[in-house]
């Protein structure tokens, strides 16, 4: 299914995008910061906070996952139930008097019961008279009233989790003005405000030079990174968090899937043992896997988040990213460009077309009778693999208390667990996976905190604990960027070859639908389907390669297939040797001045030997 009246469109004239919240702005220029800002609010005289900007984040976590939904990165309180460390900063007041404050939050679990992600402000240890994250369930400007502060200079401002469970602000603002005009609907705005309050907007935007520019950092984009840099090129891998392996990493901790192909080189350096979902030995993997990237050679961007391109004559020439922690904007150049952030957002920013959902099964001929609509629906619809949110817990010695959590009831039902798995999934028909990441996330917290609690209830399980719950939300399927050539069910099961077949995988056509769709209460749960190929299938250049954005190659989930075409070769490892073969047809790019189509016309046998599926010729 085809949402391009969804996406920011870009003239092949010269053209910058700088995204921001979803919303894309173009100039002809490059633009500075506070790009499209043109707020004269008197809030602009006040003091602002970033949340990402604590000098101290104590137990908080900065959770950079949803800023273009909601414009920021903000601390969450991620305790698992229990209360987590202060977060604490120092700002620097100019003049002692009446200052008024005010926390951007949200009641992220509305109802008719306490609000679960509660805290307090204290400023100069003293704490403010409001409770925050108890009143509108969307993000906004909370009042926190107003303190006296008795001189000028520093001042400590610590923030106090109240219960543990996932409070979240994004930042804080004083003004000695009692009624301001603060931005927050407006997320041009609301960032246009910050760069300004934060001094961003006087800075130059820093420029760098790379012969291919990555975006994303997980199995995909490490291991188009790795096979760049073993070619000589000047590499640029640009990653949203503080750490690389995408699903794979030990913030989520699914291990890899699938088979090496010719890569198992590369692979080998970045995939995972095949430990039990959400097992803490991810850490270990991990370790290689940073100490892997860091001996690469190539430049690492962990921690940046990509939020705009520039195109000219139909090519991409640069990337703009943010420091999460700091709002520094770098642009990067390149000749070409590998999108593997799973969600496609390079080709959704240039214009490339893309599908999100489920195709009609006559579409490709992708019908199983068997299973029917479950498999693939007659008429396209908007449902999609869902997101994991992993889990567990421990048994000591020793009886554990676990508050109640009334607000988590209408998820979990009676549904009782001690761990998830990789079934713990979650996708709705009238949510985006995008739009609504957040949302999701929090609907499967919600189902984690209600069955443990639920779980607690018996007296077996008195001695259990949570040991870990992930608060980053592991995607299947989102957006699928349009290539030449669009892969699909048959090509697995009929195990066609292709002369510039550059993917190998054996592992089953593997889809999931929810369980409520069958009767079961709960909407949290999956089932996956199983199509059994026969053997080995391949996967060509052309599906690798936006067929509207003459440089942009695409890497891991948000490749060029259907819905069905996805579920085979979406496994990590065959994900990662998409990323190789983007990586070799890099260099080739810049080797023979030539775009990704051109290589897979031209030099389609050269970038096979590269990878290995053809003997080099003497």
């Amino acid at each position: 299914m085809n949402y391009q009246n969804e996406r920011p469109l870009l003239t092949n004239r010269r053209s910058f995008l700088r995204v921001i919240g979803g919303v894309g702005l173009t100039s002809a220029i490059a633009p500075g910061y506070a790009f499209g800002f043109s707020s004269k609010k008197q809030a602009a005289s006040g003091i602002l906070i970033e949340a990402s900007n604590f000098e101290n984040l104590g137990g908080w976590k900065l959770d950079t996952q949803h800023y273009q939904q909601m414009g920021g990165c903000y601390l969450l309180a991620h305790g698992m139930g229990e209360p987590v460390e202060n977060a604490t900063t120092t700002v620097e007041v100019p003049e002692a008097g009446t200052w008024h404050v005010w926390v951007r939050t949200r009641d992220w679990c509305k109802g008719n019961w306490k609000s679960p992600g509660q805290f307090r402000v204290h400023v100069n240890g003293s704490p403010l008279d409001s409770t925050f994250g108890v009143e509108e369930e969307t993000w906004h400007w909370q009042s926190g009233g107003s303190i006296e502060i008795s001189s000028a200079g520093k001042v400590e401002i610590a923030v106090q989790d109240l219960t543990g469970f996932d409070g979240r602000f994004d930042a804080i603002y004083l003004s000695q003005a009692s009624s301001p005009a603060l931005p927050n609907d407006d997320l041009v705005e609301l960032t246009g405000w910050k760069d300004q309050l934060s001094g961003r907007v006087a800075q130059p935007i820093r420029e760098e030079s790379f012969d291919v520019v990555i975006v994303g950092g997980g199995m995909s984009g490490c291991g188009a990174a790795l096979a760049a840099r073993s070619q000589g090129l000047k590499v640029a891998l640009i990653q949203d968090r503080p750490i690389f392996g995408g699903n794979a990493s030990e913030e989520i901790r699914v291990h890899t899937l699938g088979i090496h192909g010719h890569g198992g080189n590369i692979l080998e350096k970045i995939d995972t043992e095949h430990y039990p979902n959400g097992d803490a030995l991810a850490k270990e993997d991990q370790k290689k896997r940073e100490a892997s990237m860091a001996a690469s050679g190539v430049d690492l961007y962990p921690g940046h988040i990509a939020c705009g391109l520039e195109k000219k004559d139909n090519k991409i020439t640069s990337v703009e990213a943010r420091n999460a922690q700091t709002g520094i904007i770098t642009r990067f150049t390149a000749p070409v460009f590998i999108d593997a952030t799973g969600d496609g957002w390079l080709g959704f920013w240039g214009g490339a077309e893309f599908r999100y959902g489920r195709e009609a099964h006559t579409e490709f001929n992708e019908a199983w009778d068997k299973h029917g609509d479950l498999w693939s629906p007659e008429v396209a619809d908007h449902r999609v693999m869902g997101t994991s949110v992993l889990w567990n817990a421990e048994q000591d010695n020793q009886r554990h208390f676990f508050p109640e959590v009334p607000w988590a009831k209408p998820v979990a039902k009676e549904h009782a667990a001690t761990a998830g798995e990789w079934y713990w999934e979650y996708s709705d028909n009238d949510l985006d996976q995008v739009k609504d990441a957040e949302k999701i996330r929090d609907h499967m917290l919600r189902a984690i905190y209600g069955t443990f609690a639920n779980a607690k209830m018996h007296p077996k399980n008195a001695t259990w604990k949570l040991k870990w719950v992930s608060y980053v939300g592991g995607k299947r399927e989102s957006r699928r960027l349009i290539g030449d050539y669009i892969y699909s069910m048959r090509d697995a099961t009929e195990r066609r070859e292709f002369e510039d077949a550059v993917v190998v995988e054996e592992r089953d056509v593997d889809t999931h639908y929810q369980r409520k769709l069958t009767g079961e209460p709960v909407d949290f749960l999956s089932k996956a389907l199983f199509y059994d190929t026969g053997g080995q299938y391949f996967v060509p250049f052309r599906t690798l390669y936006s067929k509207d954005i003459d440089n942009l190659m695409m890497a891991g989930r948000c490749f060029s297939c259907s819905h069905i075409g996805l579920a085979g070769p979406r496994v990590m490892n065959a994900c990662g040797q998409m990323g190789i073969a983007t990586g070799y047809a890099a260099a080739l790019c810049n080797k023979h001045h030539a775009t990704p189509r051109e290589v897979g016309k031209t030099h389609i046998h050269e970038l096979r030997q590269l990878i290995g599926f053809e003997e080099a010729q003497s």
